[in-house]
């Protein structure tokens, strides 16, 4: 393959990568954070681009090294966890960020000009997602190519005019650890996961378009994923620092959604601001249908191409799509924290080994730093479901427990201390 046409690729797959990761449901968080950040906005934008942007990315570097599918990311723990694993991020996604959509459509897009219920809402959005689902329209994938670079599009008119918006003072944050604010509340986009489950359809796109190479293939993905990932960073930053400036003209009790209408208001007027409702609303849908034939596509793979496994798969999804996302939009990314404490440890852990030299990353490592990170992230997630003083006692034992990352220092420790004994015990037998 041709440098010139590698290039070209990389450039179309990283288009194609950011518009995967650039769900609507998350422009929704970032300026929500600057609005509590004020003054801070930086450290918390930092502290979000870590879970929402580095972590992602090195998803995309894992599958350049392992170029297979999802499954490989934790094969080397064991199969029987590799299949949980993925069925638990196919769970967690048909369950929060799936409804989530239909809500911040209801919330932007419906509620602000019609007088009807939620669940309404919900029941017409996921009848027409699993009409799309099992007809497998192309109308979507060919819309989704022009509603990213529209709602980009408005972002940017966002930005440039929010530059010169209010001269006030930005109002004091009210974050303790705005850093650590940032990075947990980038567990709300779900991007690591995402990274985790894109990489192996850009895996499998490649192979389809007819690259061989293992050196071109890995090229392409690390650079879309380079591309894509500044986009997110530019995105995500932006709006972080437009809700910061514009601090002082909002009430701190709004909500994430009627916060950015509200900022499309402010610098791009009602028809701006009802051109974003539209797009984003949009943007949900396709978003919603990708998600479910995505789980749907995994679930019929597991039993034989089944095409009932499929539409089970599909009907199940869409139905709990209608019970979830009939809750505000806040009530969902509240209930979504304790899986989140689960989840996230396990995917950030296995992103971070796959992307290391073989030599440090053996089986034993694998098993051993994902067991204390699964065992030091219950503490986490029993105190998000369920607070007790036990709980606490066992969390002051805990480094960065109360941050919501105890399993960090655990992980690390294992980490090296499985290292250090695995290289000893090979140079005892290359010495004997």
């Amino acid at each position: 393959m041709s440098n010139v046409k590698n290039t070209r690729d990389a450039f179309v797959f990283g288009f194609a990568v950011f518009a995967s990761f650039f769900g609507a449901g998350n422009l929704i968080l970032p300026p929500f954070l600057g609005l509590n950040a004020g003054p801070d906005w930086w450290l918390v934008a930092l502290g979000f681009a870590i879970s929402a942007v580095i972590i992602p990315l090195l998803a995309l570097m894992g599958h350049a090294r392992l170029q297979g599918t999802m499954m490989d990311f934790g094969l080397p723990v064991s199969r029987w966890f590799s299949l949980l694993y993925c069925l638990s991020v196919y769970g967690i996604a048909i369950s929060l960020p799936v409804p989530r959509t239909a809500a911040v459509t209801h919330e932007m897009a419906v509620q602000p000009f019609f007088d009807s219920s939620s669940l309404l809402t919900s029941s017409i959005y996921f009848g027409l997602v699993l009409l799309f689902v099992i007809n497998r329209s192309t109308v979507l994938q060919i819309l989704g190519k022009y509603l990213t670079p529209l709602i980009a599009i408005i972002l940017a008119a966002m930005l440039g005019v929010g530059l010169f918006g209010p001269s006030e003072t930005m109002l004091t944050g009210v974050f303790t650890s705005p850093l650590l604010d940032g990075l947990m509340e980038g567990y709300q986009t779900y991007d690591a996961l995402g990274g985790v489950v894109i990489g192996g359809v850009v895996t499998i796109s490649l192979n389809i378009k007819g690259y061989v190479s293992f050196e071109d293939k890995k090229w392409i993905i690390v650079r879309s994923g380079i591309i894509a990932a500044s986009g997110l960073f530019l995105i995500y930053g932006g709006l972080i620092f437009l809700g910061a400036i514009f601090s002082p003209e909002f009430d701190r009790g709004i909500s994430r959604t009627a916060l950015l209408s509200g900022l499309s208001l402010e610098t791009l007027g009602q028809k701006g601001s009802n051109a974003l409702s539209l797009l984003v609303a949009l943007a949900c849908f396709t978003t919603a249908v990708s998600v479910v034939v995505g789980t749907a596509d995994f679930i019929k793979g597991l039993f034989n191409e089944s095409r009932m496994a499929y539409m089970i798969t599909a009907i199940l999804s869409c139905l709990v799509g209608v019970l979830v996302g009939q809750f505000n939009v806040k009530y969902i990314i509240d209930v979504a924290i304790p899986a989140l404490m689960f989840i996230y440890p396990l995917t950030i852990v296995l992103i971070l080994l796959n992307v290391l030299p073989k030599k440090w990353r053996s089986k034993s490592v694998f098993r051993w730093v994902v067991l204390t990170t699964f065992g030091f992230s219950i503490p986490d997630f029993m105190r998000v479901l369920w607070p007790s003083e036990l709980l606490n006692n066992v969390s002051d034992m805990i480094p960065f427990s109360y941050q919501n990352l105890g399993w960090v220092i655990p992980a690390l420790s294992v980490f090296l201390g499985v290292n250090l004994v695995g290289r000893r015990k090979g140079n005892q037998f290359r010495n004997s």
